[in-house]
């Protein structure tokens, strides 16, 4: 029975009692009353049911006030002082800060790494100090290049001296470059600072760097030690740390050990990285064991792991290493045919790298650029998005055969997808048309990379500065001069002395003049021979009073009058723009 009824064989068991007792009127107006508190109750338990939903929802999208914000009237906790300070997190990496760190990432990628790090550097006394992820940037690019010292110095300056707090990635780059250093000890200390005084624990990433550079030092027993250490810590079982022991125990010549290992990583991680076949796969060629070697490949294929493109890489290199080009081919083959993003990258530019390195290798250069363009085979595969450093590779390539036109039918085809040419591609053009002597090319090359707006580094614009002016092209040179200096804010003064020299011996005097100033108003400054030079040359001419009040003008910020010179000059001096972060630069790298 439905409560409505109930309700209603109340309502007349209560009114047939009233009956006696009570008017006709109270008897009419009883009912309404009675309906009136019906609207608190519900027809069905289904719909009481819906309407809590209803109501849980309301709170979900719009929770109420005192949940979102603390009461103004409670006192504020006070701060621990005993509590560790915790490296900046991504939300740090806004507004001028992230200006700063992009401004560092392009001259990063350009190459110009002293520069970086005077940015870098000279940020931490401004109002705009950088970010963890800043510092970790212009370390790890040191490092890359090799310069280990300066990676050490940036370290203890940023984070030592300049009170920035480091984050596990600081302390992975620090291991990393002392042990690449042959400072293993240098790099377990770091690792125990971490330990004792770090907000966090080390990552599996750690254990990679230390247990690599224990066995290249020979000490592998320590490098075990480390492996338990980083089980018990409850890390997961890292493939990656186990290849470095298995590598260690293989040029021991100790096969049992080795096996031994990889027998416990594929029983702590039943999906591997496939990197440690390859390795197995190096260790068992170079031992005239080819049936071991292939047996190794083989298993590892049975067990159809979707390996990812760095690993099948590695497979991919080692196959071709020991001239097992047809397996290599077959799964280059399969990488292609597993491309199905974004469901699964199964390719990326440096297995095509490898491919058609290994073609122009066999001197096959028709079948390099069939490779290039090669998609999967299978239904649902899909073709693969060549980024830039794909691009590279291949223009670099037909570089180092002459092939100029074959090169730049490549450039052309970059800019036409949507990609950027960065300064690696410019850089090989035009290094690759001066060579052949197609200074015209070159030209047109350095001028379209200095309006795009890329960053040329002072060795590779004194260089080609040089070859256009013995070619005669000198009066090129100024355009462009004075358009890299709008955009750089600390110009070359080689750069600037060349053209100089270039155009007076040409007889351009004016056109001098305009460089001269240039340089007194970006704050280059005229070196003494230099001057020596222009009050030599503009004398010769009868000029010489005039280059004599240029040079004695003081630039702009001294307090001296200062009047622009020449009509690309024109207006007041170039103040900082809101992306330039620090105080003012001067001339010359900052070492490190």
């Amino acid at each position: 029975m439905t409560l409505y009824r109930l309700i209603l064989r109340s309502f007349r068991r209560s009114s047939s009692i009233s009956s006696a007792t009570a008017t006709g009127a109270s008897q009419t107006l009883s009912l309404p009353s009675l309906t009136h508190t019906r609207s608190f109750a519900f027809s069905s338990a289904e719909e009481a049911a819906a309407e809590r939903r209803r109501r849980k929802r309301a709170l979900r999208i719009e929770p109420p006030l005192h949940a979102l914000r603390r009461d103004p009237s409670a006192p504020r906790p006070p701060p621990d002082p005993n509590a560790p300070r915790l490296p900046d997190s991504t939300s740090a990496l806004v507004g001028k800060r992230l200006n700063l760190h992009n401004r560092v990432q392009s001259l990063i990628r350009a190459g110009d790494l002293d520069n970086a790090s005077v940015v870098a550097r000279q940020s931490v006394f401004s109002n705009c100090r950088p970010t963890v992820f800043t510092c970790n940037a212009i370390m790890a690019s040191m490092y890359r290049a090799g310069r280990y010292d300066d990676a050490v110095a940036l370290f203890q300056f940023f984070y030592n001296q300049s009170d920035i707090v480091p984050n596990v990635v600081s302390y992975n780059v620090l291991i990393n470059t002392h042990c690449d250093a042959g400072r293993v000890d240098e790099g377990l200390n770091v690792y125990r600072h971490i330990i004792a005084n770090a907000p966090f624990g080390p990552s599996h990433v750690t254990y990679r760097h230390l247990t690599k550079g224990l066995v290249d030092a020979g000490r592998i027993g320590e490098a075990m030690d480390l492996l338990r250490e980083m089980l018990n810590k409850g890390h997961g079982a890292d493939s990656q740390v186990y290849n470095n022991l298995i590598l260690g125990f293989l040029n021991l010549g100790n096969l049992d050990k080795a096996n031994e290992l990889f027998d416990e990583l594929k029983e702590r991680c039943l999906v591997y990285d496939g990197i440690v076949n390859a390795t197995f796969m190096d260790w068992f060629f170079s031992q005239g064991r080819e049936k071991e070697a292939m047996e190794s490949y083989k298993s590892l294929l049975d067990k159809q792991f979707r390996m990812i493109p760095a690993t099948c890489n590695v497979l991919v290199e080692t196959l071709l290493k020991h001239g097992k080009k047809t397996e290599a081919w077959a799964l280059f083959e399969t990488m292609l045919d597993t491309h199905t993003p974004p469901t699964f990258q199964g390719v990326n530019s440096d297995a095509f790298n490898i491919m058609v390195n290994e073609c122009f290798k066999l001197g096959q250069i028709s079948e390099a650029f069939n490779v290039f363009k090669k998609v999967g085979k299978k239904p649902g595969s899909k073709p693969f998005a060549m980024d830039v450093a794909g691009y590279n590779n291949i223009i670099t390539r037909y570089c180092e055969l002459e092939m100029m036109e074959d090169a730049e039918k490549m450039f052309i085809e970059l800019t036409s997808k949507s990609l950027c040419p960065d300064v690696n591609t410019y850089r090989t053009l035009i290094d690759a048309y001066f060579k052949v002597g197609k200074v015209d090319d070159a030209l047109q090359k350095y001028t379209k990379m200095v309006e795009s707006g890329l960053r040329v580094i002072p060795e590779y614009a004194n260089r080609w500065f040089s070859a256009l002016i013995e070619n005669g092209y000198v009066f090129d040179c100024a355009p462009i001069l004075t358009k890299m200096c709008e955009r750089d804010p600390k110009p070359d003064a080689v750069s600037y002395d060349m053209v100089i020299k270039g155009l007076c011996k040409e007889g351009n005097f004016d056109l001098s003049i305009d460089l001269v100033g240039q340089m007194l108003r970006y704050g280059v400054g005229v070196a003494p021979r230099l001057r020596e030079f222009l009050n030599d040359a503009f004398g010769k001419v009868g000029r010489g009073q005039e280059i004599e009040r240029l040079l004695a003008m003081r630039g702009p910020g001294s307090g001296g009058y200062w009047r622009p010179s020449g009509p690309d000059t024109v207006g007041p001096p170039r103040m900082p723009g809101p992306d330039t972060v620090g105080p003012p630069r001067m001339p010359g790298p900052v070492s490190v």
